[in-house]
């Protein structure tokens, strides 16, 4: 599905809550959206790398990484298996690496800057809690939108006008 946000913020302006511009486009599909799932994780990556490995279902990932600019949360090798596993996107408030093949990859991913460091293995971290960065409440099942114009939550799921 190729979703256009301005489109989408003119049909449901009572549902949608915009997030603050910060964003980038990394992945292959430049727009995606989906039911949220979330993590909150500060430089470790251990739940990023098993979400990806579960059945995505057109899901998206939205990983709250406290905006740390130190090393990437996701690589070219988690985004190939959220690819495969049918996730629809993962959005990264913080870095990811391995940008150059993460564009040729079937997948919407969204995150503040590039790292080439990777992250550490601690197995720290939250899963499916409630985020709020970026002037917006991130849900475990409501619903975000992303494409090169920004990123979008709603409550309910929206459909192209």
């Amino acid at each position: 599905m190729n979703y256009v946000l301005p489109d989408l913020c003119d049909a449901y302006p009572e549902l949608i809550t915009v997030v603050e511009p910060m964003f980038s486009n990394f992945g292959g599909r430049q727009s995606f959206g989906g039911a949220m799932t979330t993590i909150k994780c500060h430089e470790d990556n251990s739940l990023v790398a098993d979400a990806v490995e579960e059945a995505g279902n057109g899901r998206v990932l939205v990983v709250d990484g406290g905006a740390s600019l130190r090393c990437g949360l996701l690589g070219d090798n988690l985004a190939h298996k959220a690819a495969a596993n049918g996730w629809a996107g993962i959005v990264v408030y913080g870095c990811i690496r391995d940008v150059d093949e993460i564009a040729n990859i079937d997948l919407g991913v969204q995150a503040l800057a590039t790292h080439p460091m990777k992250s550490v293995k601690r197995n720290i971290g939250l899963r499916d809690e409630v985020l709020v960065f970026g002037g917006v409440t991130f849900r475990p099942g409501e619903y975000l939108y992303a494409d090169n114009n920004g990123v979008i939550v709603s409550p309910e799921p929206l459909k192209m006008p």
